[in-house]
């Protein structure tokens, strides 16, 4: 798909945006226009702008008005992503850009997601800038993070053309909420992805987060069936809300059910943020009692996130139970895998995309200029 670059210097603004004409929309009959980028299906009239706040519709087109502009780069552990059978160990180009199309109430980058203020803090980037810059730094890997890059799915993309060209992977952080024709789109061009499963009820997805759980679940599904692209899922416990054990044994079995056994899983810790402030933060114990729910429904790789704990950040086979990768916090210790990342006790595969030795990046976090 060839898509239109064009900068308008719009009236009223202070700067000259980067505007980019999108795809993914129709014209309806009362002059508005749809945007079909996510099932959210906005329908905008003309200078009108989405949940999203990035995509407009300008002169009867839904155009994307933060192509090319970031909220910020960092390099960071690919383990914090999180990936921990992505290439364990390895440095990832970090970076995102502002708005959301969910509207989650938990939401712990919200001065991201949700600004209104993004012109003067944002870094301009061309997708081959940011490629370049990855590899200059020896990263293996770009994330497109912070918020959803569902919708700066243009730049994403062009992103991800750029850092192919230099060996550089692409990893999606994503909700997962996103209409089908866009998503296989989307995901010909990433490598590895984590979803975040947020729940496992319609009430929570509808109430908490104002979207809908069997979207993402399809998103979930195709990724695991449809694509080549490796994929790990993060769900956020939040006390009182998902985190019942009648929830996550019903999640945990879906996973295993529809997904299979080895799609790691993370199950991290909530703290009180943006509208839910009202919530304690989870503990520790609530977080081992999920890993220890999904390992007993069949799930061959769960660790806990957001907390200190080396035996449950570690991964162990499946099949002999031994330590195959310690880690504490993101930084790797032990490695007891082959050149093929085969069990060193019983030779069984480890799921997941290794290279022949691990990374050594370590827990460092270094801001980047593009």
């Amino acid at each position: 798909m060839v898509l239109k670059r064009i900068e308008i210097s719009l009236l009223n603004m202070q700067s000259t945006e980067n505007i980019m004409t999108t795809h993914y929309w129709h014209p309806l009959e009362d002059g508005r226009i749809q945007c079909d980028l996510c099932p959210r299906f906005c329908k905008l009239h003309d200078q009108q702008r989405g949940l999203c706040f990035v995509r407009q519709n300008l002169n009867q087109q839904i155009v994307l008005t933060s192509y090319g502009r970031s909220s910020g780069f960092c390099i960071d552990p690919i383990e914090k992503k999180p990936l921990n059978h992505f290439y364990p160990g390895t440095a990832v180009l970090s970076f995102g850009t502002a708005g959301c199309n969910l509207a989650c109430k938990f939401c712990q980058n919200w001065d991201i997601s949700k600004s209104r203020k993004m012109d003067s803090l944002m870094s301009q980037a061309s997708p081959e800038s940011i490629a370049k810059a990855a590899f200059n730094a020896g990263c293996k890997s770009v994330a497109y993070t912070y918020n959803d890059p569902v919708i700066f799915h243009e730049y994403a993309i062009d992103t991800a053309i750029a850092c192919k060209e230099l060996g550089i992977n692409s990893v999606a952080v994503s909700a997962g909420y996103v209409c089908a024709k866009p998503r296989t789109e989307f995901y010909q061009h990433m490598d590895a992805a984590n979803i975040d499963l947020k729940a496992f009820s319609e009430r929570f997805y509808y109430k908490i987060t104002g979207s809908h759980l069997q979207s993402i679940l399809e998103t979930i599904e195709y990724i695991t069936h449809e694509t080549d692209v490796w994929l790990e899922l993060t769900t956020l416990l939040i006390p009182g809300e998902n985190d019942s054990e009648k929830e996550l044994q019903a999640m945990t079995q879906w996973v295993v059910e529809h997904l299979g056994h080895n799609i790691p899983m993370h199950f991290s810790a909530f703290h009180p943020d943006w509208k839910m402030r009202d919530k304690p933060r989870t503990p520790t114990t609530t977080l081992l009692s999920a890993r220890k729910i999904a390992i007993e429904n069949g799930v061959n790789y769960a660790y806990i996130g957001n907390a200190h704990n080396k035996a449950a950040d570690s991964t162990y086979c499946p099949h002999c139970h031994e330590l195959l990768i310690g880690r504490d916090w993101y930084e790797l210790s032990e490695w007891n895998l082959d050149s093929t990342a085969a069990c060193l006790s019983c030779g069984s595969r480890c799921a997941g995309l290794f290279a022949t030795k691990p990374g050594n990046w370590g827990t460092k976090r270094q801001s980047v200029r593009v």
